[in-house]
Formats: structure tokens, C-alpha cells, sequence
């Protein structure tokens, strides 16, 4: 049996802590946050604390989500692949016809109770579990955070909503403390700043109880709809005067200068719908555009110093030595545009609801291929950054680390940290402590994801992938991450032995086929 820890008396320890005391965790999530939103993957935006982040720990630039929202928070809070914690597809109303045609428990609107939580997997351990931000998980009481091994929650039971609190016509957000519904106040509240606040919150409190905490903070930014403060906006404003195409240009080029990228890597083709030359635009349509990338980035800056301010909480706690941060995004970025602003709002107030859509998606996931929802590169690659001052030495600081890992790889890696009895459930994942610990990479093994129809497998340097209703294609990761080189042609024999492993994968963990669920093919 694997030991835990009690509640002992850490304040009187001292501002250092025991090299055998179980470290914090704190795991950082944003909504729809593209591989190359962040200024150490790539970007304009300015997220110093996220680059400081980086610069005290490593990047992982082979980070892979599930594509998609509910999935891949299903996904990373269990080890398990999506279908089989019961989040086969979304958990929305949309979704009802889907589950319905489903009739698996693999496709449920709601994360199964067979699956382990890592807040219940860490409470019995001795910890204090911890979550704010959004949900989307169940929406049933019985489903929530406090039922699902939170000790303390502040959330957004769905998968959206008005940054600001209330919608226009004064209804508020779905908000939950702990409980009960939480009732935000009509001004003054923003959802990133309120998030961070109760995260804190509970940090300090866990602090005063001598206690271990697993902190969740999952970030409803910079997900649609496009919400932003005044001020936050104009620090933006004409920053993307010159176009979707230049910035990504711009953006490439910075990667290649980080060493994200080599020299000579290619740029993958603007995504569909996203090619139209910004000098044809009408001047308004150039601003409205604009203006939409200039919040969204607004959202980015504005969670990038939100994570400063927690940061900084863990240092003025004497505790952000043995507090394991990370930072991930749960998809690419959102070719979505779900344009149901109030008439006359302008884009970025309280009465606007729209999204950036393919033109700037294609921009935030530079210079991979598609966005979320598919699983292609662009859809299921994430930034990913690690800090933990007393394992990762100095001489490892702001490294890039090219292992391929996933979400399912995050609950191994708290329970091997945490010294905490897995689940009798058999995980997916494998823990990064060892990569974290000595750079020790896990043991080769086959990475496999489906959403919507969308398929793939990736073994080593090889990954096939199929758009649904398209035919199946393979790639050298190495040589060709921007998926730009079919290979399929050159390898039948390889494709078909990775189509036999990907089949077997989906009998395994209830994936069933996406023309039986549904008869509308998903937009590309």
C-alpha cells in the first residue's frame, strides 16, 4: 500500500519545506487557448507570467489535449480517454440526438461515477482538493465539483458564459459555490479575475489547515464570447491592423527563433474560409476583425496576469518551491463564430456574444493544421508548462522538452507525486514524474483520440489521422509536424497495421462509429 500523508502542522515549519513532504499541485487550464497564444510559444500577446512560468521550468512541445471541451476536462481529471469516463461527445442539450443514437454509457451527459476523480483519488492522501473556473461535466447536482471529491468550488457548471456575470437581458451566470448558486454582483465582476479570486481563497485557507492541495483552476478564457475589459481591449487596439496572414507570418517566424520549430519548417495552409486577402476586406470589415483579435488577446493578457497573481500568492505563502505548477490549454483554438450579440453591441461588451472564428483560430494554432474539434495538430496541441522549483534545477530552466504526453498523463503523475493509492480502475496514462525528476522520458507507447468522427493514432514518429468522410492519412511527425506531406501512398502496410491498432482501441473504450450517431458531417 502506498503511504499517506496527515494533516501536519507545515506553518510551524518554516517558509521551506521538507524534501519528503508531499509538494502542491496546482494545474492551470485555458478555454480554447491555441498552441501559439502564449509569448513563449509564439505570440504577440504579452503573458509575462506565463513566460515566467517557462523561463523557471519547461515547455513541452508535443503536448496533446483531446480536441474539444468536455472531453478532454473528462479526460485529464480521470487518466482515462474521454468514452471511457462516459464523454464520448459534448454533454450539451445540442447533444442530446448524439447520446441518444449512442445509447452507451461511453456517451453520457455527465462524467461517469466509474470514473475516479483526481480530487478523489488525492483527498484520501491528505489533501485539500481545490477548484474554480468551469466545469462542464454534469450539471445535475449530484454531478458537481462538490460532489466529484472537492473539498471547495467555485465554478461555471456549463461550458460558457457572460464574463461579466449576467447576460443582457439580466439573467445570471450559472455559477456554483461549493452547493449552493452563486449570485455575481451586477458590476464590477469579471469571470477570470473572480475565478483567480476564489482560488486564492481556498490556497489560503488549505494553507491555515496545514494541508497538502491539489488546486484545479480551469479558466473559462479566452473561450467565446469575446468579453473583455475597456482597458484590456485597448492595449490591443490596432495591434492587428495588418491581417490574420501577417500576424501568423510573424508568429511562425518567432517560433522558429524560440527553437519550437527548425529553420526550414513549413507554415500549414490557412484553414478553409480563412483565406480571403485582408487588402480586399472593406475597411469596416478590417476593423470589425480587428477588433475581434484585440479582445480575444484582451482575454489572454488579462488570465496571464490573473496566473501572476497567483503566483505570486504561492510565494507570499512560502510555498511555491514544493507547489508543482501547470499550465495547458484543453483544445486549439475555436474556428467557432456563435454571433448572438444583442443588435448595435459592439464586439468585446457585455452585450456581445461572437467568437474570432477560422480566420484568427488558424492565427492562435500557427502553424499547425485545422483547430479544434479535429485531430489534426492543430485541434489537439497544447502548450504546456511545468514549474516546480524542487525538482526542476536551474540548469533545466526554460528548456523545450519534445517527449509526446497527453492529459490522460497528468492524474498518474499527481498520484505518483502525491505517494496516493490509484484507482482500482486500470489508468490510461503514464506519470511524468520520472520526466519531471531525472528527464527521463516515459517507454514508446501508441497515443490514440476521436471526436466527431475525426480518428487517429500516433506511434513514435508516426501518426494517422482521417478527417471524417475523408480518407485516412499518415505522417512523420519529425520530420513534418504541420502535416502538410502525405505519406499514406508510400506505406500501405504501416497505415494498415495502425488502423488495426487504432480499431482495437476503439472496441475497447465503447468508440462507435460517427456515421451511426449522427447523419450531418461536421464542418471542417
Amino acid at each position: 500500500m502506498r503511504c499517506t500523508w496527515p494533516a501536519l502542522a507545515l506553518l510551524a515549519a518554516g517558509p521551506a519545506l521538507a524534501a519528503d513532504r508531499p509538494p502542491n499541485v496546482v494545474l492551470i487550464v485555458a478555454d480554447d487557448m491555441g498552441y501559439a497564444d502564449a509569448g513563449c510559444y509564439g505570440s504577440e500577446i504579452q503573458t509575462p507570467n506565463l513566460d515566467r512560468l517557462a523561463g523557471q521550468g519547461i515547455r513541452l512541445t508535443q503536448f496533446y489535449n483531446t480536441g474539444r471541451c468536455c472531453p478532454s476536462r473528462a479526460s485529464l481529471l480521470t487518466g482515462l480517454y474521454p468514452h471511457q469516463a462516459g464523454v464520448g461527445h459534448m454533454i450539451d442539450d445540442y447533444a442530446k440526438r448524439i447520446r441518444a443514437n449512442a445509447d452507451s454509457p461511453a456517451y453520457d451527459d455527465h462524467l461517469s461515477k466509474d470514473a475516479t476523480t483526481i480530487a478523489e483519488a488525492l483527498r484520501p492522501a491528505g489533501y485539500r482538493t481545490l477548484m474554480t473556473g468551469k466545469w462542464h461535466l454534469g450539471r445535475r447536482p449530484e454531478e458537481w465539483p462538490v460532489n466529484r471529491g472537492f473539498d471547495r468550488s467555485f465554478v461555471c457548471i456549463d461550458g460558457a458564459m457572460n464574463y461579466f456575470g449576467h447576460d443582457p437581458k439580466g439573467r445570471p451566470a450559472p455559477l456554483k459555490l461549493d452547493d449552493q448558486a452563486f449570485i455575481p454582483p451586477e458590476q464590477g465582476f469579471y469571470s477570470t479575475d473572480a475565478f483567480t479570486d476564489h482560488a486564492i481563497e481556498f490556497v489560503e485557507e488549505a494553507r491555515t489547515r496545514s494541508q497538502p492541495f491539489f488546486l484545479y483552476l480551469a479558466f473559462n478564457a479566452p473561450h467565446w464570447p469575446l468579453q473583455a475589459l475597456t482597458q484590456d481591449i485597448e492595449n490591443y487596439r490596432g495591434k492587428y491592423a495588418a491581417g490574420w496572414q501577417a500576424i501568423r507570418k510573424a508568429r511562425h517566424a518567432k517560433q522558429i527563433e524560440l527553437g519550437l520549430f527548425p529553420a526550414d519548417s513549413p507554415i500549414a495552409p490557412m484553414d478553409r474560409g480563412a483565406t480571403e486577402p485582408w487588402n480586399q476586406l472593406s475597411d469596416a470589415q478590417r476593423a470589425e476583425w480587428g477588433l475581434r483579435m484585440a479582445v480575444y488577446a484582451a482575454q489572454v493578457d488579462r488570465m496571464d496576469r490573473n496566473i501572476g497573481r497567483l503566483l505570486d500568492a504561492l510565494a507570499r505563502l512560502n510555498i511555491d518551491d514544493n507547489t508543482l505548477v501547470m499550465f495547458i490549454s484543453d483544445n486549439g483554438g475555436a474556428a467557432e463564430d456563435p454571433n448572438r450579440s444583442e443588435p448595435g453591441a459592439q464586439t468585446g461588451t457585455r452585450n456581445s456574444f461572437v467568437g474570432y472564428a477560422r480566420p484568427w483560430a488558424t492565427v492562435s494554432n500557427t502553424p499547425l493544421r485545422l483547430h479544434k474539434s479535429t485531430v489534426h495538430e492543430g485541434g489537439i496541441s497544447a502548450p504546456c508548462i511545468i514549474r516546480w522549483p524542487a525538482v526542476i534545477k536551474p540548469d533545466r530552466h526554460n528548456t523545450l522538452v519534445s517527449t509526446p504526453a497527453h492529459l490522460i498523463d497528468l492524474m498518474p503523475t499527481c498520484l505518483d507525486i502525491a505517494k496516493a493509492n490509484p484507482p482500482a480502475r486500470p489508468l490510461e496514462g503514464v506519470s511524468l514524474a520520472p520526466l519531471l525528476r531525472k528527464d527521463e522520458s516515459p517507454a514508446p507507447r501508441l497515443l490514440f483520440w476521436e471526436h466527431e468522427g475525426n480518428r487517429a493514432v500516433r506511434d513514435g514518429k508516426w501518426k494517422l489521422v482521417q478527417h471524417f468522410g475523408t480518407p485516412w492519412e499518415l505522417y512523420d511527425l519529425d520530420a513534418d509536424r504541420t502535416e502538410s506531406h502525405d505519406l499514406s501512398a508510400q506505406n500501405p502496410q504501416l497505415v494498415e497495421t495502425l488502423k488495426q491498432h487504432y480499431d482495437t482501441w476503439a472496441r475497447r473504450c465503447g468508440v462507435l462509429p460517427w456515421e451511426n450517431l449522427s447523419a450531418t458531417r461536421p464542418s471542417r
